[in-house]
């Protein structure tokens, strides 16, 4: 099977992990995120980019808010996938949410979901909690 993960552009990059351009430039030029030259452009591989999110988001800090809530399409960087003979777990990195979905093997390998892979994550849910912290 071919892979699907691309070379993403560095304002790809840059919208998936919700920062700026310049910081995706910065962090290639310190060397914390590895790229290559892909038709004259800078790119960044999809697998690096998906390891460099994960690092990105161990646990930061929600800080203080007045108001809070998610919209129900997310677009994010596969980050982990785990099959079993008939489900999957697939992990993704949506600026700074972490996202889990369990759907079936079947869907998850013909969608050819895996680390890197850029996805939508679309969010059903009969019972959602939106909660305004005090001041």
């Amino acid at each position: 099977m071919l892979s699907t993960v691309p070379n993403l552009r560095v304002s790809e990059a840059a919208a998936l992990l919700g920062v700026s351009d310049d910081t995706v430039r910065r962090w290639i030029d310190q060397g914390r995120l590895p790229s290559k030259q892909e038709n004259g452009r800078m790119a960044v591989d999809g697998q690096a980019l998906a390891a460099f999110a994960q690092e990105l988001a161990d646990s930061p800090e929600p800080g203080r808010t007045t108001a809070a809530s998610a919209r129900n399409r997310m677009r994010g960087i596969v980050t982990r996938v785990l099959k079993d003979g008939v489900m999957a777990q697939v992990e993704m990195q949506a600026g700074p949410f972490r996202i889990v979905s369990l759907m079936s093997r079947e869907a998850a390998d013909e969608l050819g979901l895996e680390p890197g892979v850029v996805a939508v994550a679309s969010i059903k849910s009969t019972h959602v909690v939106v909660e305004i912290p005090e001041a």
